[in-house]
């Protein structure tokens, strides 16, 4: 599930998968095993993007349907 909403967050704020790679200083290629599940993302990258978009991990990762919790 938490694969899903990374995609739709970003898709939600019309960001590229460059985009949010730029935000994580890391690869192209790396942050799309993140959104595709064929590489585990990282606690500090998880912790990034929670901060990046508002939410929280939880929301992330699927615990919570309420972003801000």
């Amino acid at each position: 599930m938490f694969l899903q909403r990374l995609e739709d967050l970003r898709i939600d704020r019309d960001k590229k998968q460059q985009d949010i790679a730029d935000v994580l200083h890391c690869k192209l290629t790396v942050y799309w095993r993140y959104e595709k599940g064929e590489r585990a993302i990282p606690v500090w990258a998880l912790m990034t993007l929670a901060d990046y978009y508002g939410v929280s991990t939880d929301y992330i990762l699927g615990r919570t349907d309420k972003p801000n919790l």
